[in-house]
């Protein structure tokens, strides 16, 4: 691809998609380091060499055709059912899950890049099988969720399988299955709920649900997080106790300091800059989502908006998740918030999505 091709490309981008973009993750830098600054640990520098690696994938991605897809979806996949098994034999355990592959420069999370590839799966089987049965195209689309979850259930990482079902049930949807059959999709899951809660999760997942239900339940045990985190956001006020506040509940360390930078990064953002700062953040990740369902409006093809709307479904389901188990709305599941949260695999692959996106959006008509 020559310069003059390239240039035609980032000016053919979608402005307010990029621009959101780059701003979350700057946020996200200082968000890292308002969260870690009293402590000894360099996870914000190590979110910039990381950004330093994303933003080239970036690039590489959006630049490039995303009919890559039909011929890259399936090895992709593949690769990540692999990693996934090797987890369990030369995988890093971290916090009770062994979830992580060190790579030398960095631990990666191959769950990440397991739910991009399902995306990519599934927007690429979705848009070859209309004339399929709807009940067959589902089972096929369950078939090709239940390895990866199965594994990554296992490792245990409860958080890693959430995000499945809101993305297939979207892309589902915008494939044209009626609406019958995803009912019954969501009666048979809800059927087989308890089987799940009693056999398939741990007995820590299992107190994090009943925490959800009830935050006073054992508030010195596994209630602890949850009630500081509301504690944290709900002292705040409109404005915030403000940057570097002294005695705040995260500087005091009644917010966890291994998690306050990951997960619970939204409780200590809240806690600093309070009701005016949580609108400010929610009014950028609005215009990020509304700007990839745009790009799915526009798409030229059947792939380009299965992939796009599969992508939007990803990133407000990890945002949903992450704010609202800070707040109690939901339980407590490990899924960090994009571009904010400290993580170089899950960084990469957000930019790997937002990539795709700008991608489908450069190509929906010929700019060559």
């Amino acid at each position: 691809m020559n310069t003059l091709m390239m240039a035609r490309k980032f000016r053919a981008m979608n402005k307010p998609l990029l621009l959101v973009m780059l701003a979350l993750s700057l946020f996200g830098i200082y968000a890292i380091y308002s969260a870690t600054w009293m402590r000894d640990t360099p996870f914000w520098s190590s979110q910039i060499r990381w950004m330093l690696i994303c933003i080239p994938v970036f690039f590489l991605v959006a630049f490039n055709d995303y009919q890559w897809v039909r011929i890259g979806a399936i090895p992709l996949y593949i690769i990540s059912v692999i990693m996934l098994i090797l987890v369990f034999f030369i995988g890093v355990k971290v916090f009770g899950a062994r979830s992580w592959l060190n790579l030398g420069f960095g631990n990666f999370q191959p769950s990440q890049m397991a739910i991009f590839a399902g995306v990519l799966l599934f927007g690429l089987f979705l848009s070859d099988s209309e004339a399929m049965h709807p009940a067959l195209r589902i089972l096929i689309c369950l078939g090709i969720t239940a390895i990866p979850c199965v594994l990554i259930l296992v490792q245990p990482y409860l958080g890693g399988t959430l995000v499945w079902m809101p993305v297939l049930f979207a892309m589902l949807f915008v494939a044209g299955v009626q609406v019958r059959y995803l009912a019954t999709m969501i009666l048979v899951g809800i059927a087989f709920m308890p089987l799940v809660v009693n056999f398939g999760l741990k007995p820590y997942q299992k107190d994090r649900i009943l925490i959800f239900l009830d935050p006073s339940l054992d508030p010195q045990g596994a209630g602890w997080t949850i009630n500081q985190s509301l504690n944290a956001i709900g002292s705040a006020g409109f404005w915030g106790k403000g940057f570097k506040a002294p005695n705040t509940l995260n500087e005091l360390g009644y917010l966890p300091s291994t998690i306050v930078h990951t997960d619970f990064i939204y409780s200590v953002f809240g806690e600093q800059h309070g009701f005016f700062g949580a609108i400010l953040l929610i009014s950028a990740f609005a215009i990020l989502l509304a700007s990839g369902l745009h790009v799915a409006i526009q798409a030229q093809d059947m792939l380009g908006r299965l992939l796009a709307i599969g992508i939007v479904m990803l990133l407000f389901t990890h945002v949903f998740m992450n704010i609202g188990m800070t707040v109690a709305v939901t339980p407590i599941t490990g899924l960090p918030l994009p571009l904010v949260s400290y993580g170089g695999s899950f960084l990469l692959i957000t930019m790997a999505c937002l990539g795709l996106l700008q991608s489908i959006w450069i190509h929906r008509k010929l700019v060559y």
